[in-house]
């Protein structure tokens, strides 16, 4: 049984679908970079040759900047953006788009904004030594090097984009196009039906990551075992308060059984702190039992 199964007759998608509609949008985003790397089929094809293989069981990627720290960094912070992107927002289409709460618009475009600025500060950090990396790394690739594998700084500034897109969320009624009352009730339905699933996903993403969030807790507080006391960082206090806020956040279509959960999460972590679980046996029991009574209070999903 998944998350929508759960939802009483109030809160079936039907009468929902207007709301979901106008209480958030879709947010697309769109980020090029350079991996410095390249196949190189001569080497590739050598090593076939030289192991006695067939050709095409193995490949030689070059990295063209060995461990260039300025390309590096910009990959980490793409990869920390992606990861921003999709903490706040919730899945909506295998294209890309996902569904972003009006609620935290401001939020969201202030730090995706300035996850931009700084994009494109490094890319400019990188551009200014790339010329003499290319140089530096010639000693280091030997006789791999090849300087037709480089692109000019022009062309190689052209590799990297980041792009921010909104748009409006459509509800199922809303289709502007003149094809027959017959044809346009058959598209109605099939988007009505798009629009279900869509939005189950997105609930059901909700509901996961609380899932995940309050697993972890419950069992880094069990200490029934023999073993010693388990380790754990603050973030194992944050990570469910933080969830707290996303239920609230993310509850687009005014679910009670959301509501209801962040209400309780948030009577169930109040006071808690990661010192108070360390040093208080009796206090970490207790946080153990809330947070184990609001997992057996979820939706069933299919986890």
């Amino acid at each position: 049984m998944n998350a929508m199964n759960q939802f009483n007759g109030s809160e079936a998608l039907p009468q929902t679908a207007p709301t979901l509609a106008s209480s958030s949008m879709l947010g697309e985003l769109n980020i090029r970079n350079w991996i410095g790397r390249k196949l190189d089929k001569r080497a590739s094809q050598d090593v076939v040759t030289q192991n006695h293989a067939e050709a095409g069981v193995a490949n030689v990627n070059k990295k063209l900047l060995a461990d260039s720290d300025n390309l590096r960094a910009i990959q980490r912070h793409v990869d920390a953006t992606r990861g921003i992107h999709a903490a706040m927002t919730m899945p909506w289409s295998n294209s890309g788009l996902r569904l972003l709460p009006t609620k935290i618009y401001f939020k969201y475009n202030q730090t995706i904004t300035q996850m931009q600025n700084e994009f494109y500060r490094l890319v400019e950090n990188f551009l200014a030594s790339y010329n003499d990396e290319v140089i530096d790394v010639q000693m280091k690739l030997g006789n791999l090097f090849s300087r037709d594998d480089y692109p000019t700084i022009e062309t190689l500034r052209r590799k990297f984009s980041f792009t921010i897109n909104y748009m409006p969320l459509p509800d199922a009624g809303d289709f502007r196009v003149d094809i027959g009352n017959e044809a346009l009730n058959e598209v109605q339905q099939k988007y009505q039906e798009f629009y279900a699933t869509q939005y189950e996903r997105a609930m059901n993403d909700v509901w996961t990551r609380l899932h995940d969030a309050l697993t972890r807790m419950s069992e880094r507080l069990d200490y029934s075992s023999k073993e010693d006391k388990k380790v754990f960082r603050d973030t194992l206090v944050t990570n469910v308060t933080e969830m707290i806020e996303l239920l609230r956040v993310f509850n687009v279509t005014n679910s009670t059984q959301m509501a209801a959960m962040a209400d309780r999460l948030d009577e169930a972590m109040s006071g808690v702190t990661p010192d108070a679980l360390r040093e208080d046996d009796c206090f970490r029991a207790e946080t153990k039992a809330a947070v184990d009574a609001a997992i057996k209070a979820l939706p069933s999903l299919d986890l």
